[in-house]
């Protein structure tokens, strides 16, 4: 019983640890999911499907705070379109975005503004901004944090 305590207790403690430098979810939690689920494609796509309702939802939250308060910044600042595809349909471009390893570093927010852009048919050269755009932030956001 003691041993099952002392483990516990180190869970407890290193757990939280282990995710101190996280600021975002990326290409690499994302992959991993699938080996959460056991392998299990049922499994994995719903937890993906979840992740990404929660996200979604959240913004809506924000969103809603914000415009309660100034609806004209709140447009503004919420301005992409992230609904454009569906779950089904953007857990499969997540899936391939994520493919590449060069991507793996982009927060999920990014990501899924970015495969909502390539479903808009936004032109590359926007969208290879916008993905140049959130790899520089992140990478500041890291460099800042680690200071």
């Amino acid at each position: 019983m003691k041993r099952l305590l002392i483990i516990i207790l180190i869970l407890i403690i290193y757990t939280p640890a282990q995710q101190m430098d996280r600021l975002f979810w990326n290409g690499g939690d994302w992959r991993r999911i699938e080996k959460t689920a056991n392998y299990d494609p049922e499994l994995t796509y719903m937890m993906k499907v979840g992740y990404i309702n929660g996200v979604l939802d959240a913004r809506l939250f924000y969103y809603l705070k914000a415009w309660t308060m100034e609806q004209a910044f709140a447009d503004s600042l919420y301005a992409e379109t992230v609904d454009y595809l569906s779950p089904r349909e953007l857990v499969k471009v997540l899936d391939n975005f994520y493919a590449d390893p060069i991507n793996g570093y982009i927060p999920l927010p990014s990501a899924i503004i970015i495969c909502n852009m390539f479903g808009e048919r936004i032109p590359m050269d926007k969208i290879d901004k916008y993905i140049r755009h959130s790899k520089e932030w992140i990478n500041r956001m890291i460099l800042e944090n680690n200071q």
